[in-house]
């Protein structure tokens, strides 16, 4: 498979309360090496399935730390987020969407995979003194540049010295651009460089001054 269908609008990132109910459904998947059954459904971004983004993420990304705070930036119904902690059981995951509807999946899911470390919050939930030691995002592109950058602005500046956020683009959306952008627009001595390519997306690495 080499495309996905588009994501209807409005962008789920910018709905903080679907006004539509859709059937949930149930996904049998593995994450980390482990069987998870999760709840999905419409409203929140990918519902049928994790789509190819992000699996194109979850297969170039390196484990996330052991321990500290790590982020999912927005998070759907959680398939970044349980995979950082199931890889990482000492770590806190900060699960960030404006979405509830993708919030309440995030945790039920969480629950029903065992998992206990995971918060799933709005992004004015996330305490401003926080400081995340990796940050993983299938990012909302759709949003529009002005908000994606606000966005990016927001949270990348957030990782500890060292830490790395990885990002996953598709080309034909702008991975180029945004690439260049990151380069000129984060401070000085920050690295952006590409960690991966795969099926029409980019990954983007970026890391802190240590």
């Amino acid at each position: 498979m080499t495309s996905e269908p588009s994501e209807p609008q409005p962008h789920y990132f910018r709905t903080p309360d679907p006004s539509t109910p859709t059937p949930r459904r149930e996904l049998d998947l593995v994450l980390a090496g482990h069987e998870v059954s999760v709840t999905v459904t419409g409203g929140v971004f990918s519902s049928e399935r994790i789509d190819l983004g992000t699996r194109v993420l979850l297969r170039e990304v390196p484990p996330p730390p052991p321990a500290g705070d790590l982020l999912d930036l927005g998070c759907g119904w959680g398939p970044l987020a349980l995979t950082q902690a199931l890889l990482s059981p000492e770590a806190t995951v900060w699960a960030v969407d404006v979405n509830a509807l993708a919030l309440e999946l995030t945790s039920t899911n969480a629950q029903r995979a065992g998992v206990t470390t995971i918060r799933a919050v709005p992004p004015d939930e996330v305490p401003a003194d926080l400081r995340f030691a990796a940050i993983w995002s299938n990012p909302p592109i759709r949003i529009g540049k002005p908000q994606l950058h606000d966005l990016l602005l927001r949270w990348l500046p957030r990782l500890v010295p060292g830490g790395q956020a990885h990002l996953v683009v598709q080309r034909h959306l702008g991975a180029d651009s945004l690439h260049r952008w990151l380069q000129e627009a984060l401070p000085s001595g920050w690295t952006v460089e590409r960690a991966g390519s795969a099926k029409g997306y980019r990954v983007l690495r970026v890391t802190s001054v240590s």
